[in-house]
């Protein structure tokens, strides 16, 4: 501080107040520098105002281009004023006119004021070339109207001569053109470019009109002395091509004149037609902008893709149009690519051409979010191209577009598609986010365990009014399975509600199963006035409130519902549709509050009988004598349940009631509590079923040689990912033991048989251990899932596992990993397919892209056929790209059956069905399933915000405190005798509160069996099969509790082609070896001769079925695997699967039924009692836990 002060000079001696304020004290020492942008010039000035300042420049042309407009009207003035006299053909008429002093007077006054401006600018632009300004075209014009009254001002005698003003209107045409682009200069905004070429082409042609016009008016004063109006009537039916010739120019002047005219307009208007043209193409390709008037008098929602294709488009407006409120919205597409050809078509469709608004730009650029409107958008989906090759840079594409978007409309509501988990929580911010890969695989695994669970997921959040396959459904399974996948998830308030109100203060199993019963629609969820979370099946124990909002699956919401009140018509015996048949004239009672568009709206209305809701059933009437005891009753009830609870035990009854109808316990209205251990299943209820001693003891030393425990995984591949609780080991495996094919100093295994499994594997053939595998691991250890159940999981990859990755899945039991391929044999035999009851084959991501639409999944389909053909017992689960090539799944050539599926999907397909794929036997199976069908979860949320947090509790991706899972049980022999799903759903609701949402039904396919399904006929080969091998061998029970692969009960042989074949086929071969060379000698060369003739004939015989099984098992051999239990003659090809979507109460349970089930959450049901399980937490530094039944929270 002493030396700063030491450097500031002291004031002068002569220091005044008047120089400390004026700062005069020391203007000696200073001099003051003034910095200019441009030269500091005269001519630069001058420059700066008449050219570069936008503005200013702006204003000389306005007055410039009002100069020569003045111009040319001083001109007709002239020509109106001028009256020649004289009657014969008189040259001078063309060079001398009337003027009068004050019109000359004036024009001259315009002359020089632009001939000054004009040498003014050329002055300002000179560049060193004076040839190249002077011979500008307008310079030589301004010269051919300025000199001639320059020189009549000098010399009077000319002031009457001609001059050739209205060439003015060209200068004028160039200083319009002038004073656009300083327009769009000065306001700094960018114009279409089709505004100026429109203006410009205009103004051609009015110059060329005025220009002919004066011209042949002048010249014809020697001839015929034309006016104005008739040169003007003469130039347009001359330029029209109409050439009535009543009006025809005189002298030769005024026809070379025309001809001039007419060859300057064949050459100048073609030029501008055609850049007007090729404007209007680009405009047509950028879509224009959509109008702020518009925006703000009517609601649309815009649409942001990287890529638009015609699948992706037709989703999105079938799904978002499906709803009767949207009819009114208008969908702005901004899309960065060129439209497709195919698109376009679609736009044109009149359907859609005047809602849809293709717009070609980008989301990062404000001015592409200007033209769309984004700030006064309803809603922006945003959607990642899941075709790119790199689809972590099409998600960080998605992610700039959001943030973009954030940015410029922060009130706009974002609903956003990712594809990769780790990059999900870049767009947490947005309203809702789907993550593709988190869905994919979370569905994928529930269909290992609950079959066809991607096709159930599907049907729920797919917009349908069951008209699919309506007057072309044939099967009795087509009717039903269409009328069931109508069925969605709704949503109302329980006091406002004619379906739930009457259950107010009554438990939630009790409302679900009395609403099924009198309504036919199925609670599945309900969600707090004072919360957000949405709970799936809260139990017994949840009390229904007033303000609850109620969640339940039924083909039409309440609003659009009207109700028959005491009709009792007989139903129809098939299962499904909640409409009944032959039901009178509906009558509306009118419910609260009814939506408007919900009268509008062009949806069919649901009449719904009203039956009587008092419990007069035989079943409520007699006492129960199971009520809430009953699931630990008689071992003879369904053993395949989830969970391995026996809820469906028959009632112990005496002798004299055997005749009597079994009865079912009443669903309780309210539940003192849940200390019934039916309700406790947090620890492992498998472990308490009994069973022989030796599998007791055998699955104690298992259980004691892992040490499983219940927590939650410690380790996350990805930021974002959900807590679950989870079956885990206690130490983690080390890495060397996680991959089966190669033994290690811990394991020496090398196969999977060697392991032991006492469960069949489930396989799955990945590219590469993404992230996304994580949530294919999680739903199958969930810690719901008993010890018994669980199957142990191989992955298939065909590159080795990152370590980040193996740490996440290395705490997880019986989780493998093999590197391979599935198109190599010897990787499958690695990896235990023979041992496997399903092997899921994910879509390889570099071969998503393909040079020809729908190529992508050639690879996949081939390699899935060839699993089929070599293991038909196999049950494979497919992910295609493209939904349409389904129909190539299983492909059997000269299938009648499936030729009959196909023209289906093309007469759904041309009525503009949702579904189209809905009838292929693979899909309704759910053997095959595409990322795509996904797309409709986002799309369905701007409707039913909720839709997204059901799926998610559904496949296990959350897991809310109170909420229910989604699992699965099968109807066998001993479960027959409850008859009915209503019978079912009011079991479940009294015994362990669970709820059924739908069937999984399989069933033989009563149908000819096709040529197809034999591999080679018997027109080409007459011994293709040996008549003791049967052509379809029967199979055995699954053991699996989930298997979607019932028992098939008719043998292959019950069909009549087969067996008429298999006849055919031996007595060919008893006439081939009644003609054998029964004369010749035995011994020598004839007998040589003869055994190679045999064993010709014996390999010529074999079947393929039978050279498929000797591949396999001798690859099996050469890589030292036993192929004992390999059988390889099973074959499904006769079953067809499907779903039910909430049937009926009257619908029959048929064996072998997989119920779909929303079981209460086991944590929330146990007693806090002394003598519950405590939830120990485990020790940090060693990551062990203390016991076996321990609970790591």
């Amino acid at each position: 501080m002493v030396e700063l002060e030491k450097e500031v000079l002291p004031l002068p001696p002569r220091y005044r107040f008047r120089d400390l304020l004026l700062g005069d004290w020391q203007s000696d020492d200073r001099v003051q520098v003034e910095f200019y942008v441009n030269e500091n010039t005269f001519k630069e000035r001058l420059k700066l105002f008449f050219i570069k300042n936008q503005r200013s420049s702006l204003r000389v042309r306005m007055f410039n281009f009002s100069l020569k407009v003045l111009s040319c009207l001083l001109y007709i003035v002239r020509v109106l004023l001028d009256n020649p006299q004289e009657e014969e053909r008189e040259w001078k008429l063309i060079i001398w006119v009337d003027r009068p002093l004050l019109l000359w007077a004036l024009q001259v006054l315009v002359v020089f004021i632009s001939f000054s401006e004009t040498m003014l600018l050329v002055y300002l632009s000179y560049k060193g070339n004076i040839w190249e300004q002077v011979l500008r075209v307008a310079f030589i014009l301004e010269m051919i109207s300025a000199i001639p009254f320059m020189i009549t001002v000098i010399v009077p005698s000319f002031r009457n001569l001609f001059i050739p003003v209205f060439l003015n209107c060209w200068l004028a045409k160039h200083a319009l053109e002038n004073m656009i682009n300083d327009l769009h200069r000065a306001i700094q905004r960018t114009h279409s470019a089709m505004f100026n070429q429109v203006v410009i082409l205009i103004s051609t042609l009015v110059c060329l009109m005025f220009t002919c016009i004066c011209g042949i008016q002048h010249l014809e004063r020697a001839g015929n002395n034309l006016t104005l109006f008739d040169s003007l009537y003469f130039c347009v039916v001359t330029f029209s091509t109409v050439g009535f010739g009543d009006v025809t120019p005189k002298i030769w002047p005024s026809q070379l004149l025309v001809v001039i005219m007419i060859f300057v307009a064949l050459i100048v208007l073609p030029i501008q037609f055609e850049q007007l043209a090729f404007l209007w193409m680009e405009r047509q390709k950028s879509g224009g902008n959509y109008s702020r008037y518009r925006a703000q008098t009517e609601k649309h929602v815009v649409l942001c893709v990287s890529c638009l294709k015609i699948d992706l488009l037709m989703d999105f407006l079938n799904e978002f149009f499906a709803h009767p409120r949207l009819q009114d919205y208008y969908v702005v597409i901004l899309c960065p690519a060129e439209m497709d050809v195919q698109v376009r078509r679609v736009l044109h469709v009149p359907l859609w051409a005047q809602r849809v608004i293709y717009l070609q730009g980008s989301a990062l650029k404000d001015q592409d979010l200007m033209r769309a409107k984004m700030d006064d958008a309803e809603a922006c989906f945003i959607l990642s191209n899941r075709f790119e090759v790199d689809r972590f840079a099409a998600d960080h594409q998605t992610i700039l577009r959001a943030w973009a978007v954030k940015d410029f409309a922060p009130n706009c509501p974002l609903y956003v598609q990712i594809l990769k988990p780790e990059n999900k929580f870049h767009v947490k911010f947005a309203d809702h986010v789907v993550c593709e890969e988190e869905f994919k695989y979370a569905m994928l695994a529930l269909n290992c365990v609950c079959p066809a669970t991607s096709t159930l997921i599907t049907l729920l959040i797919h917009s349908s009014r069951g008209q699919e396959g309506r007057g072309c459904a044939a099967d009795q399974w087509q009717r039903t399975y269409r009328r069931c996948s109508a069925n969605e998830v709704h949503h109302i308030r329980l006091e406002e509600s004619k379906f739930f109100g009457e259950y107010q203060g009554k438990s939630f199993t009790f409302a679900s199963f009395h609403a099924h019963k009198k309504y036919g629609v199925c609670l599945i969820g309900v969600r707090r006035l004072d919360t957000t979370n949405i709970l799936l099946n809260p139990g017994p124990c949840h009390i229904m409130g007033a303000s609850d909002t109620c969640f339940y699956i039924n083909i039409s919401k309440e609003e659009n519902s009207a109700f028959v009140r005491g009709q009792r018509e007989p139903t129809r015996g098939g299962p499904g549709g909640n409409g009944r048949g032959g039901v009178p004239p509906t009558i509306y009672h009118g419910l609260t509050r009814l939506p408007v568009h919900s009268i509008i709206a062009s949806m069919g209305t649901v009449a719904i009988d009203l039956q009587d809701s008092s419990d007069s059933s035989p079943e409520g009437q007699e006492a129960g004598l199971m009520g809430l005891r009953g699931g630990r009753g008689s071992r003879r009830g369904s053993r395949a349940e989830m969970g391995g609870v026996n809820t469906l035990s028959l009632p112990a009854m005496g002798d004299a009631a055997e005749e009597r109808r079994h009865s079912i316990a009443p669903v309780l209205e309210l539940v003192d509590g849940v200390n019934n251990p039916t309700f406790d299943l947090l620890g492992d209820q498998s472990e308490d079923e009994g069973g022989e001693e030796d599998k007791e003891d055998s699955d104690r030393d298992e259980e004691r040689a892992h040490w499983w425990v219940k927590g939650y995984p410690l380790n996350s591949p990805y930021i974002g990912s959900s807590p679950a609780l989870c079956h885990l080991l206690q130490e983690k495996m080390p890495f060397c033991c996680l991959r089966m094919d190669k033994a290690c100093h811990h394991v020496p295994f090398e196969d999977a048989r060697s392991y032991g499994f006492k469960n069949k594997l489930i396989i799955v053939s990945a590219e590469s251990a993404g992230n996304g595998l994580y949530n294919f691991i999680v739903p199958l250890r969930a810690y719901y899932r008993p010890h018994k159940e669980l199957n142990p999981i191989v992955l298939l990859l065909e590159s080795i596992p990152e370590a980040d990755f193996l740490e996440a899945i290395c705490w997880f039991p019986m989780v493998f990993y093999t590197v391979g391929s599935i198109d190599n044999l010897d990787s499958l035999l690695r990896c235990g397919v023979t041992f496997a009851d399903t092997m899921v084959v994910v879509d390889k991501e570099s071969s998503m892209i393909a040079e020809e639409d729908y190529m992508a999944d050639a690879k996949t389909i081939v390699n899935v056929q060839t699993l089929f053909r070599l293991f038909p017992a196999l049950s494979i689960i497919t992910e295609l790209t493209h939904p349409a090539n389904m129909r190539f799944m299983q492909f059997k050539v000269k299938d009648h059956y499936s030729l009959a599926l196909s023209k289906l999907e093309k007469k759904e397909r041309e009525k503009g069905s949702n579904l189209v794929f809905m009838f292929r036997l693979p899909f309704a199976a759910g053997k095959v399933f595409s990322v795509s069908m996904l797309d409709t979860l986002l799309y369905q949320s701007f409707v039913k915000d909720y839709m997204i947090s059901i799926t998610r509790l559904l496949l296990g991706l959350d897991s809310m405190p109170g909420s229910g899972f989604l699992c699965a049980m099968k109807i066998s022999e001993d479960d027959l005798w409850i008859r009915t799903y209503g019978r079912l759903y009011q079991k479940l609701c009294s015994s362990t509160g669970d709820i059924p949402i739908g069937i999984y039904r399989t069933e033989a396919q009563k149908l000819p069996v096709s040529e197809s399904q034999v591999s080679i006929t018997v027109e080409d080969y007459e011994d293709t099969r040996e008549p003791r091998e049967p052509l379809l061998s029967r199979s055995g029970p699954h053991r699996n509790s989930t298997s979607s692969e019932p028992v098939s009960s008719s043998h292959s042989t019950d069909h009549p082609l087969l067996r008429r074949k298999s006849m055919q086929w031996a007595r060919r071969l008893s006439r081939k070896g009644g003609r054998g060379p029964g004369g010749a000698k035995s011994g020598g060369p004839s007998s040589a001769a003869e055994r190679i003739s045999q064993q010709r004939l014996t390999l010529f015989r074999r079947s393929e079925r039978q050279e498929l099984n000797a591949l396999v098992r001798t690859r099996m051999k050469h890589l030292g695997l036993s192929p004992t239990g390999f059988n390889g003659m099973t074959d499904q090809g006769n079953r067809l699967s499907y779903i039910l979507i909430n049937p009926s109460p009257d619908a029959r349970l048929e064996l072998h039924d997989v119920v779909y089930l929303i079981r209460p959450d086991p944590l929330s049901l146990v007693p806090n009692q002394g003598n519950s399980r405590k939830c120990n937490a485990g020790r940090a530094d060693s990551h062990k836990f203390d016991t076996q039944d321990s609970t790591h929270l």
